[in-house]
């Protein structure tokens, strides 16, 4: 067994409360766990109007697998137009 992880660096400039952070935050979240069967959580900056980070795991047997869905992961992340992914890194163990 395999596990995967994402940790991704967000900027948020149209969230301009915490209330309207949490909404596009817990959007991703739930797109992240709907589409790509993945944990995900917000990891930092959870104080922060435009700032978030979030760190996704995801489990397989076999490394090539993981690296393609966090790619994915990101690249659907990356698609989202309320948010910039200012940083990301990818661990796989």
């Amino acid at each position: 067994m395999m596990v995967g992880l994402l940790r991704l660096e967000l900027h948020l400039p149209a969230a301009h409360s915490l209330k309207a952070k949490r909404s596009i935050v817990n959007h991703v979240k739930e797109r992240l766990r709907t589409r790509f069967n993945a944990s995900v959580a917000e990891v930092d900056h959870q104080d922060l109007w435009q700032r978030a980070a979030l760190g996704v795991a995801v489990v397989s047997g076999e490394a090539g697998v993981l690296d393609k869905v966090l790619h994915d992961i990101l690249a659907c992340v990356e698609r989202e137009d309320r948010l910039t992914v200012l940083d990301y890194q990818i661990r796989i163990d």
